[in-house]
């Protein structure tokens, strides 16, 4: 077994994707961790036979093997509950630990809902990527989204844009752009190319519309590309996503979190994957959210693209660094 699947929020759609998944026939095994109470009170929702079985064998539609984190109860489809939140983060931790116990595993994640795990208490969780960071105990991870023919990295992910400017450092400018790198080596590119937005309009314009190009982002590509990297920019955000100027380009890293992701998700969206670089193992999410108005109902029509395309990812990654 090499793939590990965390549902995240229960009154979300992640216990239905699992739950539809598992009635493919042609599938990947994924070990859920999960309540298994609650995925047999979503399946009897759905109308949909599943068995819980231990083996990592599975024989027949329907099976799921699960990895048991016991919830706060029942959970209502749809309706949000943050006596959940600490389950959540559970299921997260347990599959984290279990990933860096077991060597060329994969972690894939559900939707999760950070402003309800915010409600519980947790006011300092800020998403999947900032916590991953903290249990796997690493110095920084990156938040990189992809979709067939693009890839799109965030310098910042989730604050307020107000923020923004005063977090391009030259420190997190360098390590994110040594992650990004790193990454695309370990996984077969030799001399990955690396496209740099500017974060002001028109890369600044020579600082009429902004310094922050002179002073930070230019001189971090400068002195990367004198020590092998292969870094372009910095690039106008406008134009970065041209198809010219996206002609040999592996990744795009955006300054904020609204800079790269409309245009990716525009191209991919249900066939896209979120990645988190920087971690010992691998892991891949989903592109959506919590769908909450499409749980738990029978008969919606819910997409597995991105899922299949989270678990696609993550196997050809794995794949990729055995041959690397």
């Amino acid at each position: 077994m090499s793939l590990v699947f965390t549902p995240g929020e229960p009154a979300g759609i992640g216990l239905d994707l699992a739950i539809l998944y598992a009635q493919k026939k042609q599938r990947e095994n994924l070990l859920t961790f999960a309540d298994p109470q609650l995925l047999l009170e979503r399946a009897k929702a759905l109308d949909l036979p599943i068995n819980i079985v231990e083996s990592e064998t599975l024989k027949n539609p329907g099976d799921i093997c699960v990895y048991p984190v016991k919830s706060a109860g029942q959970s209502t489809p749809g309706k949000l509950d943050k006596k959940h939140s600490h389950y959540v983060l559970e299921t997260i931790r347990l599959a984290t630990e279990f990933c860096l116990t077991h060597d060329n595993h994969a972690l894939v994640t559900g939707p999760i809902h950070k402003g309800v795990i915010n409600e519980a208490g947790v006011r300092d969780f800020s998403g999947h990527t900032e916590y991953l960071q903290q249990l796997a105990k690493v110095d920084k991870t990156v938040m990189m989204l992809a979709t067939e023919g693009l890839s799109v990295a965030l310098a910042t992910t989730h604050m307020p844009l107000s923020e923004v400017p005063k977090s391009i450092t030259p420190e997190l400018l360098t390590r994110t752009l040594e992650i990004i790198h790193t990454h695309f080596k370990k996984y077969g590119v030799d001399k990955p190319l690396i496209s740099v937005c500017g974060l002001n309009p028109h890369a600044g314009e020579d600082g009429y519309l902004g310094r922050e190009e002179i002073d930070v982002i230019n001189p971090v590509i400068n002195q990367l590309n004198t020590q092998g990297y292969h870094l372009r920019g910095s690039v106008p955000a406008d134009t970065a996503f041209t198809p010219d100027a996206l002609s040999g380009v592996d990744c795009v890293l955006s300054m904020y979190h609204d800079q790269g992701l409309p245009v990716l998700k525009t191209l991919g969206f249900k066939k896209a994957v979120n990645v988190t670089l920087g971690l010992p193992f691998v892991r891949t999410s989903v592109d959506h959210g919590t769908a909450l108005h499409l749980a738990g109902k029978a008969g919606e029509k819910i997409s597995l693209g991105s899922l299949q395309t989270a678990i696609d990812y993550a196997n050809r990654y794995i794949n990729n660094a055995k041959h690397a």
